[in-house]
């Protein structure tokens, strides 16, 4: 077997999460670094680290997409997955989440818990947790703060697992408190620890956390919590299977310390992930159903000899490799060369290349087993989220949830004729990024973009002009609006042509009237005694749907409206479909005038959690944009959550409104609720606006 492929055992699976800028992409640095990886660590501010190396996140300075990344440490295999920090690029970290079989969460001793943090820690949901205080090196850091901050937050299932030697400048070394062991650090920043004696100061905290770590060692498992009470100890290896136990259910948080940029501490924390973050084997089966609309029922296990199934997290299309596609083995093992099946989409695919990922950095391997996670090239149909398999032995993992978008922009060429270009580099966005939507909007007339906030549709701008060559500009999107009527209203007319060729000739008597919200529009023959054939119902009705589609009063959609055809005339030559098709239409604007039209606004349910100082503000301002408090409970560590409808129209640009008065800590979702009636000021504002576009 080739020294690259690796069994489920050997296997560990990460992803890093933080608040942005609290130092995962410098972590990794280290991490790379102290295992031999990389030569030298580079930095975020010279734009070389191994992560972010695209140039959108060098010009940055942060990540922007999901990087793969691995080390091996004495044959085990630790695949790191960074995820970007700021929340405009939370898609990268649902795809991260499917494929891990844990987490650490970077916190900066500077800043201690961020509402990042409280995220991460939401998106681990059970998965397993490490922590990783960062920045000791900083001035003004805080070790025992902070731990106390993330017990306050996440309760008292946090318990450190090493201490720092001195702090800021005098930050040299780091106690494992678990070996009871010293290590000081040189400057050199080689990651390379020298074995020292505990500080004295430091001893009574060691003893008295170490005795804590075996005591919930002990409490993880009924046999061990039996031996301990009779003996009073366990062995090391107990100790460490007890401590898995407790780490992996959740009852116990890991919490290490160091200096990503200064190398203090890595080696230990690579350490506690290969002990405490389980493998892919001691995680179990992963449950699959035969397709799409069943529940899962099929397991599939870490094993190798099992059929080859594999779900696909990620796609990326880089210069001079082409596509490239990232996904994780569940079971089996597969060979470049290999035919397999897309499941999702029902079509055969053949396995390319494999490799093996350090960001940009590949490494090319003759095969990948159960618990892997690699990247191919050259598959035709597959999409994120796609299961990929046996022919034989067809499965279907359940997909990545992404999360709704946020923003919505109107997106204009720069230059004319480029709409295809723009299209199909929108397209190729989405396939790699499906948190980012995009649809031609034939009632408003706009490409309306769709992200998880204006960094990210600007992010999606520079990505067709450095990739597609092509250049548009974000422009406010009109609003879906709607006409009605408040009460009912008839109106009689006659259409008539009789110069220049064939006659015309139709009269219709009609009348309208509301229905109850959601209605849509309904339609109803009243005419008796043969005063118009029921031949030309049908023309009436399409001349009515046009009036409709087109709006009356601001161009906008009719709905919740009822139309009654009473009455008319008809000629024995003139009057054909086009004749009343054309008098429909008129008529049923003329009644809808009378019967009291109004406009309806659509309203959006709005999620709102930020840090309790801000709900003042933050309720202020929902007032401000005609928005309605619909409740308010607590959310995790001094977070609260704001339940509020508010009007579309008023939610522009609104995350960055949200994030300019939290500071950056505080995040919405929302998603359409109902239409109701639009204030007779700004309606009619609004139908001033669209009559002047109109004669413009």
């Amino acid at each position: 077997m080739s020294a690259n492929v690796f069994d489920p055992e050997s296997i560990r699976n990460i992803a890093l999460l933080s608040h942005s800028g609290a130092g995962k992409t410098t972590l990794i640095e280290a991490m790379l670094f102290t295992n031999g990886m990389i030569n030298r660590m580079g930095s975020v501010e010279e734009g070389n680290t191994v992560s972010d190396f695209r140039p959108i996140e060098i010009e940055r300075k942060s990540s922007t997409t999901l990087s793969l990344m691995h080390i091996i440490d004495n044959d085990i295999k630790i695949n790191i997955i960074d995820t970007p920090g700021f929340s405009d690029f939370i898609g990268e970290v649902y795809s991260a989440m499917r494929v891990v079989e844990g987490g650490i969460i970077v916190v900066s001793v500077l800043d201690g818990v961020e509402v990042g943090t409280q995220q991460s820690w939401d998106y681990l949901g059970e998965k397993t947790k490490l922590i990783f205080l960062n920045k000791m090196d900083r001035e003004n850091a805080d070790f025992d703060k902070v731990l106390d901050d993330l017990e306050e937050a996440f309760g008292d299932a946090i318990i450190p697992f090493s201490l720092p030697i001195g702090a800021a400048d005098e930050f040299s070394g780091i106690v494992d408190i678990l070996n009871k062991t010293a290590f000081e650090y040189s400057k050199k920043g080689d990651g390379k620890g020298k074995k020292i004696n505990i500080p004295e100061e430091l001893k009574d905290k060691v003893n008295e956390i170490n005795v804590a770590l075996v005591e919930r060692a002990a409490e993880s498992d009924e046999s061990l919590m039996e031996k301990y009470f009779e003996q009073g100890e366990l062995s090391p290896e107990e100790v460490r299977l007890g401590l898995l136990n407790g780490i992996t259910s959740g009852s116990i948080i890991p919490v290490f310390v160091g200096s990503a940029a200064q190398n203090i501490g890595i080696d230990i924390l690579i350490d506690g992930v290969k002990s405490y973050i389980p493998a892919p084997s001691f995680v179990g089966p992963e449950m699959g159903s035969r397709s799409i609309d069943e529940e899962p029922t099929i397991e599939r296990s870490p094993n190798p000899n099992e059929p080859f199934s594999a779900l696909v997290f990620k796609l990326i299309s880089e210069q001079h490799v082409g596509d490239l596609t990232y996904f994780r083995v569940y079971s089996g093992k597969i060979k470049p060369g290999d035919d397999i099946q897309n499941t999702i989409r029902q079509t055969g695919e053949r396995m390319g290349q494999l490799f093996l990922s350090n960001g940009k950095n590949r490494e090319e391997i003759p095969e990948t087993q159960a618990g892997d996670i690699v990247a191919t090239v050259k598959l035709r149909n597959t999409k994120i989220g796609d299961t990929l398999c046996e022919k034989k032995t067809p499965i279907v993992f359940p997909a990545i949830n992404f999360p709704n978008p946020l923003v919505s922009e109107s997106v204009v060429a720069k230059n004319k004729g480029e709409e295809d270009k723009i299209a199909q580099g929108l397209s190729r966005i989405h396939d790699e990024d499906p948190t980012f939507f995009y649809k031609v909007d034939s009632e408003l007339h706009q490409t309306l973009v769709y992200g998880q906030g204006e960094v990210h549709l600007d992010n999606v701008v520079t990505r067709l002009k450095n990739r597609f060559k092509v250049e548009v500009t974000l422009k406010k999107p009109r609003i879906p609006y709607r006409e009605t009527i408040t009460k009912s209203a008839s109106d009689r007319y006659r259409h008539k042509k009789q110069s220049g060729g064939a006659g015309e000739f139709a009269e219709v008597e009609m009348m309208v009237e509301p229905v109850e919200r959601g209605g849509g529009f309904e339609y109803e023959w009243k005419v008796f005694g043969g005063a118009i054939s029921s031949s030309f119902q049908s023309s009436i009705e399409k001349g009515i749907k046009q009036s409709i589609a087109e709006g009356i009063i601001a161009g906008y959609p009719v709905v919740d409206v009822k139309a009654y055809v009473v009455d008319g005339k008809e000629h024995p030559v003139d009057s054909k479909d086009v004749a009343f098709q054309k008098c429909g239409r008129e008529v049923f604007r003329r009644a809808f005038v009378k019967a009291e039209p109004i406009m309806l606004e659509p309203i959006m349910n709005l999620e709102i959690i930020v840090p309790g100082e801000f709900t003042g503000d933050i309720m202020g301002d929902i007032s401000s944009r005609r928005g309605r408090i619909q409740g308010m409970e607590p959310s995790g560590k001094n977070l609260q959550k704001i339940n509020v409808k508010v009007p579309q129209s008023e939610l522009y640009k609104y995350s960055s409104t949200i994030r300019s008065m939290t500071q950056g800590r505080g995040w919405f979702s929302q998603e359409f609720s109902h239409y109701e009636t639009m204030p007779k000021e700004n309606a009619d504002k609004l139908i001033a606006e669209s009559q002047h576009e109109k004669e413009q």
